[in-house]
């Protein structure tokens, strides 16, 4: 058996989806083209300054840290604390939030058992590499788990398989000897996945190993549907894996749901890396407070050791996301500019 992932390693994946997530949001849902212009060689944050804030990739992500964490291996368990921490989460008002997630979690509001809807989006997928950290070693408990957590939002097959197929390549990562074996972790993860369309997209991405970045974009697609999410941050991850910050910018030029592949792509090159191997400028310009470095820190650092997960504030939360709707909403309407 594999030694357990390094305190730094988990650290990477989970700061590693706060900096994909905050780099990528400012250019999600503008072209190519329209990102290279306004944005340049993406070496820094744009939504707000030169701080990074991350929005519903992140801080779902460590949503499941916490419930796996209150959890201890138990699949049920962690699923009601995963209900009760995204119902708690929704009434923040959290912006950025899926199509699919937002009709879930209004299920949950109104005490719906089955809260999941049937939705092939990476609403489910973005948010599962940290059950690659928590169930690393243990193949069924990892599938179970994500299982189990993306059907909290998400009940299509596809979805679902997106999101066991991220926490596998996940805890490949994290048990890598090197970053060329993030090959092998790919492999494994793709002949495992049991929807036929994902896996015959996700081999598509293995095929296209040699093509042009925009040309993998063109064909393999980067929007928010997880036929075209997951094999192009499978792509990134392939084809410039062994750097990390220019994988990310290749991601993100790619266009489409830009901050939940970055997110994703993130994760598992911080998994890959480590923590240490991440932009310093770009980990230390995180937003604190809720879902900010100190607390994936501290989430790292839980899973482990096994203990309790910290706390957040919700109130602060709260707050934060109320400021902040201006200033999505300002980018929202910059996206219609042709300039």
């Amino acid at each position: 058996m594999c030694a357990a992932p390094a305190l730094d390693r988990v650290r990477g994946l989970l700061l590693g989806t706060a900096v994909g997530d905050a780099l990528g949001l400012p250019a999600e849902g503008l072209s190519p083209r329209t990102i290279a212009r306004r944005f340049g060689a993406l070496d820094r944050y744009r939504l707000l300054g030169r701080t990074g804030f991350v929005s519903d990739d992140t801080e779902q992500a460590a949503l499941v840290a916490q419930s796996l964490l209150h959890a201890r291996g138990d699949v049920d368990a962690a699923r009601r604390a995963f209900r009760a921490a995204l119902r708690g989460w929704f009434l923040c008002l959290p912006f950025g939030i899926g199509l699919a997630t937002l009709r879930a979690c209004l299920r949950l509001l109104l005490g719906l058992q089955r809260s999941g809807v049937h939705s092939a989006g990476n609403g489910a997928a973005m948010r599962m590499a940290v059950v690659g950290a928590y169930a690393w070693a243990d193949v069924e408990l990892r599938r179970r788990l994500a299982t189990a957590l993306a059907e909290v939002t998400h009940l299509d097959e596809r979805a679902v398989e997106g999101a066991v197929f991220v926490a596998s390549v996940a805890a490949g990562c994290l048990v890598a000897a090197a970053p060329a074996d993030r090959q092998q972790a790919v492999a494994h993860a793709v002949a495992a996945v049991r929807a036929p369309e994902l896996r015959t997209a996700l081999q598509r991405a293995l095929a296209l190993a040699d093509a042009r970045a925009q040309d993998a974009a063109h064909e393999l697609g980067t929007d928010g549907f997880v036929l075209r999410s997951l094999p192009w941050a499978t792509w990134c991850l392939l084809t410039h894996g062994d750097r990390p910050v220019e994988a990310l910018r290749v991601c993100i030029r790619g266009g489409g749901d830009t901050d939940t592949n970055a997110a994703i792509l993130g994760a598992w090159l911080g998994a890959l890396h480590g923590a240490a191997a991440l932009p310093e400028p770009l980990v230390t310009s995180l937003a604190p407070g809720p879902f900010g470095r100190d607390h994936l820190d501290a989430l790292a650092g839980a899973l482990c050791a096994g203990t309790p997960p910290p706390r957040y504030r919700r109130v602060l939360a709260l707050l934060r996301n109320l400021a902040l709707y201006p200033v999505i909403l300002a980018h929202g309407f910059r996206r219609l500019l042709p300039f």
